[in-house]
């Protein structure tokens, strides 16, 4: 069966503003589940992740814009809240091709990611002329 071909447009973001599959899921559990109030241990419990690791990706899409914050009795609460209609229809856009190609999402974040390390590593690479 053949994949659908993710647009150029959505390679772009996914490059630009996905910096894991973690913050990806985390993202889309927002958007699926508006009027759920996400806390750290919430989020930490559907992504199967530590609770400073799902803190840290709901503070990181709040500050991208795809999520707002408010204070809660404990914890801050997060719920979905793309800030312009054009982030909205992006992510709409996204959360449908991953359902139907995850691979090839999940593909391009982490190709990202692997290029970055590798960059990161060669830069404490020995070289003969140094």
């Amino acid at each position: 069966m053949r994949r659908p071909e993710l647009p150029p447009d959505l390679r772009r973001f996914i490059a630009t503003s996905i910096p894991s599959v973690p913050y990806l899921e985390a993202v889309l559990l927002l958007r699926a589940e508006p009027s759920t109030a996400w806390t750290a241990s919430t989020m930490a419990r559907r992504l199967y992740l530590p609770e400073a690791d799902a803190a840290r990706l709901l503070a990181d899409a709040a500050e991208a814009g795809m999520a707002q914050v408010s204070s809660g009795t404990q914890d801050p609460i997060y719920g979905y809240a793309p800030s312009t209609p054009e982030l909205a229809q992006v992510l709409d856009r996204l959360a449908a091709h991953y359902a139907v190609d995850l691979v090839t999402v999940t593909d391009l974040i982490h190709s990202k990611v692997e290029k970055r390390a590798q960059q990161f590593a060669d830069g404490f690479r020995w070289r003969k002329d140094t």
